[in-house]
C-alpha cells in the first residue's frame, strides 16, 4: 500500500472493474426489458390487427364499394415518417376527389383563414377536397381502417403518435427523437385527448408524454377510450 492514503494499483483497477462490471451489467438487464417491451408490444399489435381484420372484412368491402362509386381509387396512399424516420406509404380509404391538391391550392390561394387555419393544424374543419362519403369516413375515422394492413407490415402500431409527413418533422424540434423512437399508431393518446382541436405544439408534448410514459396497460386504457372517441367524434373532422 502506498502511503498518504491511496490504494495500490492492483486494488485501484479491482475495484473500477467491479463498478464497471456493474454498470454494464445494469445496463445490460434495462436494454434486455427494453427489447422485451418491444416483443411484447409487437405481438400484441400484429395479433390485435390480425383479428379486427378478419373480423371487420365484410364492413371493409362495404366502404370500398362506396369510395369508388365515383371513379376514383379506393385507397390513397400517402408518405409518412416512420420508426427511425424511415418512411412507409400509410394506407387510408380515399376521402377527397381525384383533383385534391388543385383543389387545396385554389383554397389556400384565395381563403385568408383557411390559409391561417392549415400553416397552425395542418386540417381543415371545412375542406373543400374532402368528398361526402369520405367526411362520414373521416368523422368516425373509418378512413383509417385499411392502417391495419401498415401494423400487419410492421409499418405501425395499433397504439403509438398518429404518423406525420415529412414537412412536420422541422416542427417537432428536439422532441423529434421520442417520435423516432417508436412506430406511429392507428390510435393513440393525442386521438383520446382532443385531435384536431389541439395545436401543433400541444400534439408534439402528447407524442413525447406517450413515448416517455409508454407501457402495454397505457396501450390498454388508449384503446378503451378510443371507442367513445370515435362513437361521439369528438375533435374530428
Amino acid at each position: 500500500m502506498i502511503s498518504n492514503g491511496w490504494m495500490d494499483r492492483s486494488s485501484f483497477k479491482g475495484e473500477v472493474a467491479t463498478k464497471a462490471s456493474t454498470l454494464i451489467g445494469a445496463g445490460g438487464v434495462a436494454a434486455q426489458r427494453t427489447r422485451a417491451a418491444h416483443v411484447v408490444k409487437w405481438l400484441f399489435d400484429f395479433i390485435f390487427a390480425l383479428i379486427l381484420t378478419v373480423l371487420l372484412m365484410p364492413l371493409l368491402f362495404v366502404i370500398a364499394c362506396f369510395v369508388m362509386s365515383d371513379g376514383g381509387p379506393i385507397f390513397f396512399v400517402h408518405y409518412r415518417v416512420g420508426k427511425n424516420g424511415q418512411r412507409f406509404g400509410c394506407f387510408k380509404f380515399r376521402t377527397m376527389v381525384v383533383d385534391a391538391d388543385r383543389v387545396l391550392a385554389a383554397t389556400l390561394a384565395s381563403d385568408p383563414e383557411a390559409l391561417a387555419e392549415w400553416t397552425t393544424r395542418r386540417k381543415l374543419a371545412k375542406d373543400p377536397r374532402v368528398t361526402q362519403i369520405g367526411r362520414f369516413l373521416r368523422r368516425s375515422s373509418l378512413d383509417e381502417l385499411p392502417q391495419l394492413i401498415n401494423v400487419l407490415r410492421c409499418d405501425m402500431s395499433i397504439v403509438g403518435p398518429r404518423p406525420i409527413v415529412k414537412e412536420e418533422v422541422g416542427k417537432y424540434g428536439e422532441d423529434i427523437q421520442y417520435y423516432y423512437k417508436v412506430r406511429p399508431g392507428i390510435t393513440g393518446l393525442w386521438q383520446v385527448n382532443g385531435r384536431s382541436r389541439t395545436t401543433f405544439a400541444e400534439r408534439v408534448l402528447i407524442d413525447k408524454r406517450y413515448v416517455r410514459d409508454w407501457n402495454l396497460y397505457h396501450d390498454l386504457v388508449i384503446l378503451s377510450k378510443t371507442v367513445p372517441v370515435l362513437l361521439t367524434r369528438r375533435g374530428a373532422y
